[in-house]
């Protein structure tokens, strides 16, 4: 994204004045391929965001609202899709589609949505839904493809597979493999599998999948021809973690765990060839003075694409963490916590040019805008915060 600012032209004679901007307007134009018009906001400055939201009295569905990416600033989420607790949102990484894990019809789905009409005055228009199995989803991604869909069955302990059709649509579940046992550290939260998150290793050649109950990242080697998913291996957590969500760092050798239970984030060495996880380091994500509070458990970590930023959000102290990370050392260093502005952030997310950090408040039903500074990585409240009914996913649109 790239912000062209126009300045006063000095010449005193109107004429000159005028050609001056004109002949500055048609070099942008055959430049980048379009005419640049001085205004407040632009379409470029406007970015779709969508938000799944949690089973609650005041929400309906999916929500969308505009990240204006000048000043932070968030229009009022309006109802784009009407569905049951669609919780956790995927993009398609070609075709203006979202998927959704919801409840639709009283049956727990996958639902496919088409993206309708300009960016930023965007409506959903619902393609078709296919049935998970064993207790509804809690996360899914689809892979950098666009042929293939992943989700991991929290209740039910489970990964499933899917495949789409060419114009995003969902073709069929392929696959559903149960995880076994638990790690029984925590009572009542151990006692049994429980997949949390699922996603494609940057060259589809892995499908890793955090398990909360197993206190294990699950590796499975993903076979695309097949398709089908073959298990391959693990990475350890502490015990008594409890692994939630996680991303691969962008330097392609590192994976950052967020651990639930533990109020920690766990860095793995990353070895993409063999398909392997090895454990360096376990830091907390809020001072160890605060991890006496009652109610307290991590929900989301995202990395800055600069791969220097990492954040992770804690419900119940209700604040996001900001780490540095040394990719050399793969050091990561807590740096401060800043509140939300809200309660319960359970999701929240880097928009595309980096600058900032939309969270979203399950429990006060809020979205808030923080600014990223782009050189500590440290965050400043844009004091811009709308109204999001029990926001418990923010994603960002199709450019």
């Amino acid at each position: 994204m790239m912000a062209v600012r126009f300045s006063k032209c000095r010449n005193p004679s109107v004429d000159a004045c005028f050609r001056s901007g004109l002949s500055f307007v048609w070099t942008c134009f055959l430049v980048f391929g379009t005419a640049l018009i001085p205004q407040s906001v632009s379409a470029q400055d406007i970015i779709d965001v969508w938000i799944g939201t949690g089973r609650s009295s005041l929400s309906r569905g999916i929500y969308h609202t505009t990240l204006n990416c000048k000043t932070g600033k968030l229009s009022s989420p309006v109802l784009a899709a009407e569905a049951d607790a669609p919780g956790f949102l995927a993009m398609h990484p070609k075709r203006p589609v979202i998927y959704a894990v919801a409840t639709i019809q009283d049956e727990p789905c996958v639902a496919a949505y088409s993206m309708e009409g300009a960016p930023g005055k965007r409506s959903l228009t619902l393609l078709n839904t296919i049935e998970i199995g064993d207790g509804g989803a809690a996360h899914l991604s689809v892979d950098r493809t666009g042929q293939f869909l992943v989700t991991a069955q929290y209740g039910g302990g489970s990964v499933a597979l899917f495949t789409l059709n060419t114009d995003g649509s969902l073709k069929q579940r392929i696959q559903i493999v149960d995880h076994e046992g638990g790690s029984k550290v925590t009572p009542g939260r151990q006692d049994s599998s429980h997949a949390h998150w699922a996603g494609f290793s940057a060259d589809r050649r892995f499908v890793l999948v955090p398990d909360l109950g197993l206190d294990q990242v699950v590796i499975y080697q993903f076979d695309a021809v097949s398709p089908k998913l073959v298990r391959h291996g693990a990475g350890i957590l502490p015990p008594g973690s409890g692994p939630r969500h996680m991303k691969f760092h962008p330097d392609g050798k590192h994976i950052l765990v967020l651990n639930e239970i533990g109020m920690t984030v766990t860095v793995f060495a990353w070895d993409a060839k063999a398909g392997t996880m090895t454990p360096v380091n376990t830091v907390f994500t809020i001072p160890e003075s605060d991890l006496s509070e009652k109610g307290l458990s991590t929900s989301e970590i995202r990395i800055h694409e600069n791969g220097r930023f990492v954040y992770a959000a804690n419900r119940g102290h209700d604040t996001i963490s900001v780490f540095h990370f040394e990719p050399r050392t793969a050091a990561l260093t807590l740096l401060e916590n800043v509140h939300v502005r809200g309660a319960t952030p359970r999701n929240f997310n880097l928009d595309p040019t980096g600058h900032w950090l939309i969270v979203g408040g399950q429990d006060s039903h809020t979205l808030a805008s923080f600014e990223i500074d782009q050189q500590s990585g440290r965050l400043t409240y844009n004091r811009s915060i709308v109204h999001a009914p029990s926001a418990i996913c923010v994603l960002f649109g199709f450019e």
